[in-house]
This record gives C-alpha cells, sequence and structure tokens, in this order.
C-alpha cells in the first residue's frame, strides 16, 4: 500500500509539474510585451490605424531577373495585405487574407493566372511591410505568446530581440508544436527609439510545411504620417539575399479600404 500511493503521489507530481511546465510555457515575458507595447505606441502615435496603403517605387530581384517599376503596398489591421508590382516584365502580385474564417492567399505574374498560396504559408503575417500591424495583432490577437530574447546587435544596430508564437488556434488543422514553429516571427526593435528595425519568419513550399527559407524583412528611413512612424524603405531578404526593394513615396491612412481588396482570386 505505501509503494502504491508512492507511486501515485510521484505520477501526480509528474502530472503538476508538467502542468505547470505548460502554463509557463504559455505565458508571456512581461519584458517582451512591453517592448511590442512601445514600439506599438510608438509607431501609431496615439493614432487609431485601421488601414495604409504605400506607394512608391519597388525593385525585384529573382534568379537572373532584376527589375525595377511602381508598387503599390495596402493592409488592413484585421488581418489582410495585398502587393501590386508594375514592372518591365508586366504585374506582379501577393494578397493575404485571414480575416474570413477560412483564411486564404494567393499570387500571380505577368499571366496574370493566381496560384493558391498554402494554408501553412499564410501563418505568419500578411502585413509584413508595415509593422505596426504585425505587433497590433500580435499584442491583440489570442493564442500569441511573447518571448524575450536578449539584447542584440544586427547589422550594426543595437536592437531588442522579441521572439512571439501561436500556442493555439482553432482555425488551426495542424497540431500545436507544429502551430508555433509555422507562427514563429522575430521582431528586433531598435533599443533607443524601440521602432521596430527587421522582422523575420520563415516561409515554406507550398508540399513542404517542414522546409523553412527564412524570410527577413529590414525597415528604415521611418518618417511621420499623420502622426505615425511609417518606414518608408522596406526590403525583403529570402534566403539571405534581397528579392524585393521599395521605396516610398505617399502613404495614405484610414481611408476605408474594404476586404473585398482583399480577396484571393
Amino acid at each position: 500500500m505505501r509503494v502504491a500511493r508512492l507511486i501515485l503521489s510521484v505520477s501526480i507530481s509528474s502530472l503538476l509539474s508538467i502542468s505547470l511546465a505548460a502554463q509557463k510555457t504559455a505565458t508571456s515575458s512581461p519584458q517582451a510585451l512591453l517592448l511590442l507595447q512601445r514600439s506599438l505606441s510608438t509607431l501609431a502615435g496615439g493614432k487609431a490605424i485601421s488601414d495604409v496603403t504605400l506607394s512608391g517605387t519597388a525593385r525585384r530581384i529573382a534568379g537572373s531577373d532584376d527589375e525595377s517599376g511602381t508598387a503599390v503596398f495596402e493592409a488592413m489591421a484585421a488581418g489582410a495585405g495585398r502587393m501590386d508590382l508594375s514592372l518591365s516584365s508586366g504585374q506582379h502580385g501577393e494578397v493575404q487574407n485571414l480575416t474570413s474564417t477560412t483564411p486564404a492567399g494567393a499570387w500571380s505574374g505577368p499571366d496574370r493566372i493566381s496560384h493558391p498560396i498554402a494554408y501553412h504559408n499564410l501563418l505568419t503575417e500578411p502585413a509584413w511591410f508595415f509593422p505596426a500591424f504585425a505587433i497590433a495583432r500580435r499584442l491583440s490577437g489570442s493564442g500569441f505568446v511573447a518571448t524575450y530574447v536578449g539584447q542584440e546587435t544586427h547589422d550594426g544596430q543595437a536592437v531588442e530581440h522579441v521572439l512571439v508564437s501561436q500556442t493555439s488556434s482553432i482555425q488551426n488543422p495542424h497540431g500545436t508544436p507544429t502551430l508555433q514553429h509555422l507562427t514563429q516571427t522575430d521582431f528586433f526593435l531598435d533599443s533607443t527609439t524601440f521602432l521596430p528595425a527587421v522582422i523575420s519568419f520563415n516561409t515554406h513550399p507550398g508540399n513542404d510545411m517542414g522546409l523553412d527559407i527564412p524570410i527577413e524583412v529590414r525597415f528604415s528611413d521611418y518618417r511621420s504620417a499623420n502622426g505615425a512612424q511609417v518606414p518608408f524603405h522596406v526590403q525583403r531578404y529570402i534566403n539571405n539575399i534581397l528579392s524585393l526593394d521599395f521605396q516610398a513615396e505617399s502613404v495614405t491612412l484610414n481611408s476605408g479600404l474594404s476586404a473585398s481588396a482583399f480577396r484571393a482570386q
């Protein structure tokens, strides 16, 4: 009997330890939350932003293709983003919409044929070019856990590294560990201004969510737009190679964009 009680006691203790460890893992770091809140406050400037449109010039590099033209980026705070490029080879587009019951996304090239984006590539950030929405969605959304990694130096700049992932989602068809990995997004905030210098995450082949392809988005040339701080220079690196260089010329906030503008067709 004493042996049975001892075994039961050890079993209960082990279960409690596992439960407490899980709770601890699923709790955001106060320092991480504070950094993200300070960053968002600086970005928004006390202004409620529902949507944004950035227009300017862009350079796109894909293998031997290196072309320039104009670009329009649009995003909604609710979780939608699109990119439209007008280049020498023709039109290039990408849209992601997480506002509906079933998240959807698509991309197209000069042939205008729409190609669906795999679900597992819709789990990071549709508004990757506008950091205010990327941070706000994680602070207001459920299931996101923020962890403070520490102070680092990125490209010679002192930054605060905050990692955010999602631990649960009613729209998740995968197991929790997979969701945590697929949603992991790293924010590198300037240690002085708290403005995002870099956001990084992974994309994956459409048929292989297990193969990580690193994406790094770098922000610079912050300017005031109706009180908000907006990065006018955005660069996207794929697998450490520059793939898109965008320079904004105009920024419009709260123009009344609707979800219909972000339909993946």
